[in-house]
């Protein structure tokens, strides 16, 4: 995730708390670089991942991951219509069913107490995914659903570029 220059203390009274406890914020960066690396090492190209990332920030409602990974995307060659209609995926044609199932994948880590739709997105992911893509997608959904936490609970702004 980006690094933003953030005071102790957000206008709203919240603690960063990446700021407060900065060891701890450490270990969940070197694991999100550890799961870069086993993304691209499971053959996920950068588009995939940012999907992700910004799939399971959009149902978080994290705005400050949405930022930046909608940047992130876009430098990654991802198209404006295809952000535009991520949220409404599964009622489009313009996601292949590689990333169809890694989207369902991502959701279904994001609420894994909806059993069913667990169930039926782990089904698609086999027909489309490899283990090891399987588990890479687990994995960067788990790590983006962290850094949302982190973000959300603190109240991380989202500034208007050149503030």
């Amino acid at each position: 995730m980006e690094e933003t220059k953030l005071s102790d203390r957000s206008d709203h009274g919240r603690v960063y708390v990446d700021k407060q406890s900065p060891k701890a914020y450490h270990s969940l960066v070197q694991t999100s670089e550890a799961v870069r690396a086993t993304a691209a090492d499971a053959g996920l190209d950068r588009l995939l991942v940012e999907l992700v990332n910004l799939r399971v920030s959009q149902l978080n409602g994290c705005a400050y991951c949405l930022d930046v990974h909608t940047r992130a995307a876009l430098r990654a060659g991802e198209t404006t219509q295809r952000l535009g209609t991520l949220a409404a995926w599964r009622d489009t044609e313009l996601f292949t069913a590689r990333e169809r199932a890694a989207l369902a994948l991502a959701e279904a880590t994001t609420h894994p107490a909806d059993a069913t739709a667990q169930e039926s997105a782990y089904a698609q992911a086999r027909t489309a995914l490899t283990e090891d893509e399987i588990s890479a997608v687990i994995w960067v959904a788990i790590t983006i659903n962290a850094f949302n936490r982190v973000s959300i609970l603190s109240k991380h702004p989202v500034r208007a570029p050149g503030d």
